[in-house]
């Protein structure tokens, strides 16, 4: 009888017993997703909330033009630098401990910094927080991929971590500003200490211990080293274009030197039996064609919220409070398109489609915003190309990082968020060199230091900004289509069929192996060398449990 079968003694038949439903966060999930994006949020405010507060810290304890420069500079180095460590030590040590371990580190240094009494003790506490945060940074994205299989609920927490993140950064102007205008300079960097605290206790709580069998191997050390300075050189070199170009010496030798670094980091990688990088991922086309737009999209968007806090200080004369305060609408746009993505995409809309829409929007939000001029309104000249700007970054990021993660081996996972990370922030460090420069060029074109002359740099700035932007859209097409999920019967076909070709040759970079996943969602991809191909698959775990 259809839809009834008999047991084998010959009893009545039992009803077709209906598929469950999915699986709903659970408070312990919840708390998951709060605990890494309350620790994305610290990483990345620590970013820009310094920067209104530089010219209180330049009286206060005597820093020169130099020093200031490296109050922010330190923590950008060491935290690009530091980035991959951080990500393979989660994966080796288990993604708590690490978490736990770059959030006190972070909590520790924010403390030292806001106490700090010489301009050598701030710059050195700046330096610890970038290596707190960037040994947290990958932990926070690893435990939502390790904690959520992939589907819409994973795709709905990296939503939020991405909308947490991205607005703790446009955030950081006004939180800056008011701590600043109403306590003292200190407090941009003491406030992170209750904050960083209560994280603590609540990660503790709430995360689990468990972490793969991989955690027992020695960590890469040769390679950390290599790739920390190579990382940090080429960033440094970056930072010091803007005061001597990218042909002086005092930048043009540390971008060599840390270019020799990281091609010999790929030398020891590709011989070395526990990697920092398994240069195998690079074979994966969703992590790498994923990255290359993030580097891309890195170089315009990051340069956003600097330019546009000049313009409105320097230009249209508003305080640090009314700068962060306009500042807000681009916040909430960002939040609105990183919500909106992942449910088009639990609707079945390509990824790729979302990115290009993304960058589309944002490139003419950037088009608009390079038309300003000294009598701008807030309507027309902050609002307007504001709120496209920040929807289509928004939207464009969600997908990108999906992209990124999906079918990476859970024991690898953190590797890849740090590649993220550090895609992003070098791509915003060389993009901030880059339109400092265009927009100096400019301004000193028309005439030095005048309002208009600013304005007409600035206006430069942005229109190159949305040049790369469309670059980095037409980058997306190198990005892999989406995988269709195999209905539940057909998986067993499809696994034997997949032992058989591994049994003859490589498996393809492009191929995905069959996941019950919700439509639209990415399915795993399979390694290029079968001996590659993980055992398990990640994130097969309950929801909120982090390995």
């Amino acid at each position: 009888m259809t839809g009834m079968s008999q047991t084998d003694a010959g009893g009545p038949a039992a009803a077709e017993v209906p598929a469950p439903a999915p699986a709903r966060p659970t408070p312990l999930a919840w708390a998951v997703i709060l605990a890494a994006c309350a620790g994305q949020f610290l990483v990345v405010l620590d970013v820009s909330v310094v920067n209104v507060a530089l010219p209180s810290m330049r009286k206060g304890i005597g820093l020169d033009a130099d020093d200031l420069q490296w109050v922010a500079n330190a923590y950008t180095l060491t935290y690009a630098g530091f980035m991959l460590l951080g990500g393979r030590a989660a994966d080796l040590f288990g993604r708590k401990q690490v978490f736990l371990v770059g959030l006190a580190l972070f909590t520790a240094a924010s403390l030292a910094g806001g106490i700090a009494q010489e301009p050598w003790q701030i710059i050195a506490a700046r330096a610890a927080q970038g290596v707190g945060a960037a040994t947290l940074a990958p932990s926070t994205l690893t435990i939502i991929t390790s904690s959520f299989p992939e589907g819409p609920e994973r795709m709905r927490a990296i939503g939020l971590w991405m909308a947490v993140g991205i607005g703790g950064g446009a955030a950081g102007g006004l939180i800056g500003g008011v701590l600043t205008d109403y306590l003292s300079w200190r407090w941009v960097l003491l406030i992170n200490v209750p904050i960083g605290v209560l994280v603590f206790v609540a990660a503790a709580v709430s995360l689990t211990g468990k972490h793969a069998t991989a955690s027992r191997r020695p960590l890469d050390l040769p390679g950390a080293v290599l790739v920390t300075f190579g990382v940090g050189a080429v960033a440094y070199g970056i930072a010091r274009t803007e005061t001597y170009g990218w042909s002086g010496p005092e930048a043009l030798v540390p971008l060599l030197g840390g270019l020799l670094a990281l091609g010999a980091f790929l030398a020891v990688e590709s011989r070395s039996a526990e990697p920092l990088v398994p240069l195998r991922l690079f074979r994966i086309r969703s992590v790498w064609s994923a990255n290359l737009v993030l580097l891309v999209c890195g170089i315009g968007f990051f340069a956003m919220w600097y330019f546009l806090s000049l313009y409105m200080q320097n230009v249209l004369d508003y305080s640090a409070v009314r700068t962060g305060l306009a500042l807000l609408p681009h916040t909430i746009s960002i939040i609105v398109g990183a919500q909106l993505a992942p449910k088009l995409m639990a609707r079945g809309v390509d990824p790729r489609l979302l990115t290009l829409a993304g960058g589309l929007v944002a490139a003419a939000g950037f088009c608009w915003q390079s038309t300003m001029d000294v009598d701008g309104s807030f309507l027309t000249t902050i609002l307007g190309p504001g709120v496209l700007m920040s929807f289509g970054a928004g939207l464009m990021m969600t997908p990108l990082t999906a992209a990124a993660t999906s079918g990476v081996d859970v024991t690898d996972a953190g590797v890849v968020s740090g590649l993220l990370n550090t895609s992003r922030t070098i791509g915003g460090a060389l993009g901030l060199s880059i339109l400092v420069t265009v927009s100096a060029d400019r301004t000193e074109a028309v005439g030095g230091g005048s309002a208009d002359a600013l304005t007409e740099g600035y206006g430069r700035a942005f229109l190159v900004a949305a040049v790369v932007l469309l670059l980095a859209t037409a980058l997306v097409g190198l990005m892999p289509a989406p995988r269709v999920a195999k209905p539940a019967a057909d998986t067993a076909a499809v696994d034997d069929a997949a032992a058989d070709g591994s049994a003859g040759g490589a498996a393809d970079e492009d191929s995905a192996a069959p996941a019950p996943a919700a439509p639209a969602v990415p399915a795993p991809t399979a390694p290029a060398d079968p001996a590659d191909r993980p055992a398990s698959v990640p994130g097969a775990g309950r929801a909120g449990e982090a390995p």
